[in-house]
Formats: C-alpha cells, structure tokens, sequence
C-alpha cells in the first residue's frame, strides 16, 4: 500500500458491511501450532488426529460395589432361599494382585476395582446381606465397614448372569481406535477424554493474544473521580472483555492520550505480545482523531527498521450504522493485524461483533467464527433507518416467542440499551421501515 495515494484514491468509496470484514479475514490464517498442556488447550482448536494408545476401561471393572462371583453359583439364589459364598478376600480400586473366584467363592469388590480372576458377575452389595448375616436391610451399612475377612461368609438373594456390573476392557475405546479428530474444539469432555487415554500435552492452534486500548484526553479510570469535560474509560473495558468472551487472551492496556507520540510509542510497547491489536476512538474526521492520522503518517512512511515498519492501515467509511468509520491494516515487522475502531461505546462493540470476533475466531482456526443470525417477528416498528446503511439495532430477542423487541434508541453513545440487548436487529441497506410484526434477521449475541 503506497499510504497517502492510497488513502486518498478510497477516501471517497463507501465500502459494505460484507466487504470490509472479507478484506479482514483475507489477511487472517490461524496462529501456528503449539504444543500446550492440557488444561492451557481448552477452547483451542486440535491440529492432529489422536488415536488412543490404551483402550478405556484398560481392564475389567466393577461398575458397583458388592462381591465378584461366578454366574452359576447364584443362578438360583432367591430372597427366600439365598445362597452362601465363602468370602475370600477383597478387590480395591488400584488392586493389583487379586484372588482367583473358585466354585461357591466371591471376592468384595468396590465400584472402579479389577475383576478378579474366574469371576464373571458382580453382585451389587444390595443384594446381599453384606457378609453380615442381618438380611438385605443392613447390606449398605455393613459395607461401609472394615473389609471382610478372608473366610467369610455373604448371602446372594438375587441371580446375577455373566458379565452383570461389569465395564468390559475396551467397552469404550478400543487400542489404536480414534479419540478426537483434527478441528475439534477442545473443551471438558475432550479435554478429559486426553487425560484418560494418557495425553498430557497436544498439539492446537492458541488462543490469540488481543492488545485492546482506547484513545481520548477525556478518558478516566473507573473509580476515579471525574473533572470537567472527562468521562470514565468504558471501551477498553467492554472491549477487553469482548475479547475473552471470543476466546481471547486479552490484555486491556487502557486510555492513550491524544498524542500522536505517546499512541506510536504505546503500540511499539504492545507489538511483542499481539497477535491482533484493537483500538478504539480516533478514526474519524474530527481535529483530535489522532489513531487515524498517526497511523495514516506511518502508512505513508517508507519501512526504516522501527517496530512500526511497514504500517499498512487504511481507514474507510462503511454504509453502516453504527459504525461508519472504520480502519484496518497490518503492522509491524510481523504484519500484526490492527483493527481500530470508533470511540463511541456502542459503535465500539456493535464493529466488535461484526469484524473482531470473526478475525479473533479465524487466527484460533475455529470452524464457526460468526455469531448465529436467526429470524424473529420484529414486535415494534422501526422508523427512519437510514437509505443506503445496513442498521443494527439493540433487541431483546425471545426464543420461545421468536420475537425480538427493539431496546432503546439508535443513539451510539446509549450504553444502557447495549448491556440489556442480547441480540442484534439487522434493518437493510434498502429498508428504511420497518412495521410491527415483520419478520427480520437478528445477531445472537449470546
């Protein structure tokens, strides 16, 4: 990009909605492979087949506490005529030698534990008398007890044929069977399933690190008072949070003054640990949009070696609302993708939606990185979206109903409206009304 010819020759164009965010995700590949520990993997996408080295259970167990038997010795066993096994010994989860199950013999068995050999049912404990001699009513309390001798004796009140209560070796995963396919997006279950079949580390796409800070003299930390003309810093915040909502690890550096100085120095700090900058404020047209001119200044500049080399941002109005200006590029001796932003709250985060998050989605090589769009009966009307602009509009949509409801106004500074939406209403570029009852698209937003 030749940087002030280019920005003069698209100064004048008007881009759509679709064509900004496919020159964004034209510039986004996913993040290299790494390998990670498991837990540091979850929400990440896998980049290899896995295959399980062991099969799952890796042995028979138990899935029951009470006593391993041989099928035929309680084939006749009734409440009111049990039969009596010699009890000769126990099997505990993590057994390792265990007594072999002869004729008219049972081993105590808990839930988890190996079968022992000649074994072929489990009795559950309830249907027993415990070893105890008391009847079935006693059965769960006594085998909360100490271990049964060796030598003693448990009644059997109910048949149990081969293979009852039993997890067959490999009933769930077989050896050298696939585990998980390259794409799944890891989250508790797979994450357990690695963990079972022994995979302490794997091998994923990482999570983006997202640098988001917001520009403006006016900005003030939360809980510090406010002067005259100030106003507490909300984007940064917002969009932080955005961020990881999106499956980011983000980092909120905060407000940069409106100083084309302190804004270069701040983006070369934040450059080693970005994989995607976000910024917010500034890109208008007004005398202080200081993120559009600095980074206009280091587009027109030929590389010299700084950690801004090679800046290519271009900034563009979108028929859009809210959210007409807009700025994208890469920059950087790594081409960091940089997305700025307008500094109105709701501008902010209605562009988040449509251009972050899918490029967020698209560096973690997620198969799904935009919100679900779905129909909805629109229950009021709409008056006056402007001619040529594709609205999106705050609404409370409700799935029982499939209805959504318009929340507060089209202002982009109605913060309120925002943190009581949980959907997005999508009024078209040639749409400039819509009544009561019409169906249109609406942007899930959780």
């Amino acid at each position: 990009m030749n940087g002030t010819t280019d920005q003069t020759r698209h100064q004048d164009r008007v881009w759509s909605v679709a064509e900004h965010l496919d020159d964004v995700l034209s510039k986004i590949a996913p993040l290299d492979p790494i390998e990670l520990q498991l837990l540091d993997a979850q929400g990440c996408v896998l980049v290899e087949d896995i295959t399980a080295p062991v099969a799952l259970p890796p042995f028979d167990n138990s899935s029951m506490d009470g006593y391993a038997v041989r099928a035929a010795d309680v084939a006749d066993a009734t409440d009111s005529a049990p039969v009596t096994l010699t009890v000769i010994g126990d099997a505990a989860a993590g057994s390792g030698e265990l007594p072999a199950v002869g004729p008219g013999q049972a081993v105590r068995i808990m839930t988890g534990a190996p079968v022992p050999p000649g074994a072929e049912a489990v009795v559950p404990v309830e249907w027993t008398d415990g070893g105890t001699g008391q009847g079935p009513a006693a059965t769960m309390r006594a085998h909360s007890a100490a271990p049964q001798d060796a030598g003693g004796e448990v009644r059997v009140h109910r048949p149990a044929a081969a293979g009852a209560h039993i997890r067959a070796r490999g009933s769930d995963v077989t050896e050298g069977e696939p585990a998980l396919r390259a794409g799944t997006v890891l989250g508790p279950s797979q994450i357990g399933l690695l963990a079972a079949i022994g995979r302490g580390t794997v091998r994923v796409h990482p999570r983006p690190r997202v640098v988001v800070l917001s520009t403006g003299s006016e900005l003030i930390q939360p809980g510090e008072p406010l002067g005259p003309g100030e106003i507490h810093d909300s984007n940064s915040f917002q969009l932080t949070a955005a961020a990881r909502d999106a499956g980011a690890i983000a980092y909120r550096v905060g407000a940069v003054a409106d100083d084309a100085d302190t804004l270069r120095s701040t983006l070369e700090d934040q450059l080693i640990r970005a994989d995607i900058l976000v910024t917010s404020g500034g890109v208008s047209v007004g005398a202080y949009d200081v993120v559009k001119e600095t980074l206009i200044a280091l587009s027109a500049t030929e590389p010299d070696g700084s950690a801004l080399a090679g800046a290519t941002v271009e900034f563009r109005r979108l028929a859009m609302q809210p959210g007409k200006p807009q700025g994208f590029g890469l920059i950087g001796p790594d081409r960091i993708p940089l997305l700025a932003l307008p500094g109105n709250p709701v501008s902010s985060y209605v562009s988040f939606e449509l251009f972050v998050r899918p490029a967020i989605r698209a560096l973690m090589g997620l198969p799904e990185i935009h919100r679900p769009t779905t129909p909805a009966r629109c229950t009021e009307a709409v008056a006056s979206s402007p001619k040529g602009k594709r609205q999106f509009l705050r609404g409370s949509y409700d799935a029982d109903a499939g209805t959504v409801t318009p929340v507060g106004g089209a202002g982009s500074h109605l913060i309120k409206a925002m943190a009581h939406a949980n959907a997005l209403i999508i009024v078209p570029e040639d749409t400039t009304e819509v009544p009561a009852g019409t169906d249109v698209d609406v942007v899930l937003l959780g």
